[in-house]
């Protein structure tokens, strides 16, 4: 797999979306179980992880940060939002390969269940003390998206990666497919300074639904910088990140800030780690409280992410991530 393997899907994707997109309209929202993001170190530092350093999670925050990656990397992420309302869950593995090249594979869902499906004891009548709804049959929600990733450095400072996703909806008895394309880069000005961007759904993402209905995802441009920071106090670091989700589907009273259809939503997160073994999170995950825990082993990494909400619960997630840490397994 090379660089022209993409090339040609890209090509496919866009020859695709002209046809199957024709006469469609930009769907609010229709990609945002995507926007979710994965790994509980990332989202305990409220997801500004556009630029960082790359492990098997950057196939969804951004592909160029695959390019570091030594060894094979195997990461589960599950959570239960809103006070188990919602299931999200995420499987992730890469896989170095030659002397600079990356693969991965990435898997989200999120999932409800019990949707209610309601009927009234009249059909026909009015709505009324005597004829109120009830509960005919319950149908459950379930949404996927399977990223392959690419990444490969094109200077010692400069990465590129990139995704072909794929993506399943289902409400009941509706469903909907469609194929999307993500570019990223990741990029080393100065010093430990790390700048990234990652395009999503960059040639806007068509999801054909079995009524005949088709909607559109725009692209979102995540665009951030980090950058670590030693201590002296028990050997440790922090890490300091800011990203910043530009879209441009006309979202006002629901983003942070607006200027006409561009909108504008807010990362900001920070990582205590100690003697390179045990790592504390702190957060603002557009406008909501995040924070985590974690603890690095030699192979092994587990982590813990808090998001705070002003209405419904507050979500926990945990997420696991296995290296391979052996020189058969490593980079050639």
């Amino acid at each position: 797999m090379n660089v022209r393997f993409f090339y040609r899907v890209l090509v496919w994707g866009l020859l695709i979306g002209s046809q199957s997109g024709q006469g469609a309209g930009i769907a609010k929202y229709a990609g945002e179980f995507m926007a979710t993001g994965v790994g509980a170190r990332a989202l305990g530092m409220g997801g500004a992880a556009v630029a960082g350093q790359g492990d098997v999670t950057y196939g969804y925050w951004n592909p160029a940060g695959l390019s570091s990656v030594l060894y094979p990397e195997i990461a589960a992420m599950h959570s239960r939002r809103f006070g188990g309302v919602i299931n999200y869950d995420y499987l992730g593995v890469t896989l170095p390969f030659l002397r600079n090249k990356t693969l991965g594979l990435s898997l989200i869902r999120l999932g409800i269940d019990d949707i209610y499906y309601t009927e009234l004891v009249r059909p026909g009548e009015p709505l009324s003390i005597d004829n109120r709804p009830y509960i005919n049959r319950t149908v459950s929600d379930a949404e996927y998206a399977f990223y392959l990733s690419y990444a490969s450095p094109i200077s010692e400072k400069l990465s590129w990666g990139g995704n072909v996703k794929f993506i399943r909806k289902g409400v009941g008895d509706h469903s909907a497919w469609g194929i999307g394309f993500d570019v990223g880069v990741l990029w080393n000005p100065a010093g430990r300074l790390l700048a990234g961007v990652n395009l999503q759904d960059a040639t806007t993402t068509v999801l054909a639904w079995n009524t005949g209905t088709t909607e559109l995802i725009s692209p979102t441009l995540k665009w951030g910088a980090g950058l670590p920071v030693q201590v002296p106090l028990f050997g440790s670091e922090v890490w300091l990140a800011a990203d910043i989700d530009t879209r441009f589907e006309g979202r006002k009273i629901a983003s942070q800030a607006h200027v006409a259809p561009v909108s504008f939503d807010f990362h900001l997160g920070a990582e205590l780690l100690i003697k390179n073994v045990v790592a504390l999170r702190l957060g603002n995950d557009v406008g909501h409280l995040t924070a985590g825990a974690g603890i690095r082993l030699p192979r092994l990494d587990v982590d813990y992410a808090f998001l705070s909400h002003d209405h419904l619960d507050s979500t926990h997630r945990i997420s696991v991530r296995l290296r391979l840490e052996e020189e058969r397994f490593g980079r050639r």
